[in-house]
């Protein structure tokens, strides 16, 4: 049998208690909503005194429960902002490293770049270049100072051919294979080079002396007429290397003439170009008198 849809509380006194404030709660809300109702049509001025006192006995708690709704905002943004700071940063050191390897990528090709325009310009204003190729190795410990080119005899690359880069003349080849070629460089001691001072003219000769640096002698024996700072560039002498090619600066003055700074670096000259000797048909007539590289074994 279902039970009645209105039960008694019946003899629990806590219940008919219940019941009973609940009546009567009701029962007061009711008329205290029917006298502000009439309060509020028969008198506004009064009802609105009633509305402001009841606003300003509520206003601290309202107050209690707005800041504590504003911290918990705050809290949230903070905690939020915390978590998404994080993954920001996480995103701006990948960005941070992509740069940076880009911009070591640009400063890269920029000096490549630079190196090239500086071969073609010398390109275009030599008619007797024979190929362009790289100087892929070179001797660091040896009492000898020769590099390896990456070219050889299939790109006509021949013995006793000048070989010079961006910066000014490197050296002259001394043996070839079919894909590479031995350079023997201007600071080797067996490698002397016809120079003169480019701002007068004063003939000298340059032999290597095997640290890096090379020594200028002048042809006319005596006090030694160099200064620090001048500019010795090739002279055209001898027939191999063609007048004017920037080949060194010379650092400090010696009894016997100075001590110079080749211009060209094989450590920072990776390109090289190899050209015709400057006087072929004399060249020609020299090497089969005395050919270079035969009186001594070039060993590493």
């Amino acid at each position: 049998m279902a039970p009645p849809p209105h039960r008694r509380p019946g003899f629990s006194r806590k219940a008919q208690y219940g019941l009973f404030v609940t009546y009567v709660v009701a029962i007061a809300g009711t008329i205290v909503a029917a006298l502000l109702l009439t309060i509020s049509v028969v008198d506004p001025t009064g009802f609105s005194a009633l509305r402001t006192f009841g606003s300003e006995v509520t206003a601290p708690a309202a107050r209690v429960l707005n800041n504590a709704r504003q911290s918990s905002q705050k809290i949230t943004h903070t905690v939020s902002a915390y978590i998404d700071a994080a993954s920001k940063n996480v995103t701006l050191e990948k960005e941070l490293k992509a740069s940076r390897s880009a911009l070591i990528e640009a400063q890269a090709l920029r000096v490549e770049n630079a190196r090239l325009r500086s071969l073609l310009k010398i390109a275009d204003e030599d008619a007797q270049q024979v190929a362009v190729g790289r100087l892929i190795s070179s001797t660091a410990s040896s009492t000898r100072r020769v590099a390896t080119l990456s070219i050889g005899r299939n790109f006509g690359v021949e013995r006793a051919q000048p070989v010079r880069g961006p910066a000014g003349l490197i050296g002259r080849v001394i043996e070839t294979g079919p894909t590479t070629a031995r350079v023997l460089l201007v600071t080797d001691s067996e490698n002397l080079v016809p120079v003169m001072r480019a701002s007068d003219g004063l003939p000298a000769f340059s032999a290597g002396l095997g640290n890096g640096l090379v020594l200028i002698k002048p042809l006319n024996l005596g006090e030694s007429p160099f200064k620090v700072g001048d500019i010795i560039v090739t002279s055209g002498n001898g027939g191999l290397y063609s007048a004017n090619i920037p080949f060194a600066r010379v650092i400090r003055k010696t009894s016997e003439g100075a001590l110079g700074l080749p211009f060209a670096d094989p450590a920072n000259s990776p390109y090289a170009i190899v050209m015709k000797p400057y006087l072929g048909a004399a060249r020609a007539a020299q090497q089969a008198i005395a050919p270079d590289g035969e009186t001594k074994e070039i060993a590493e």
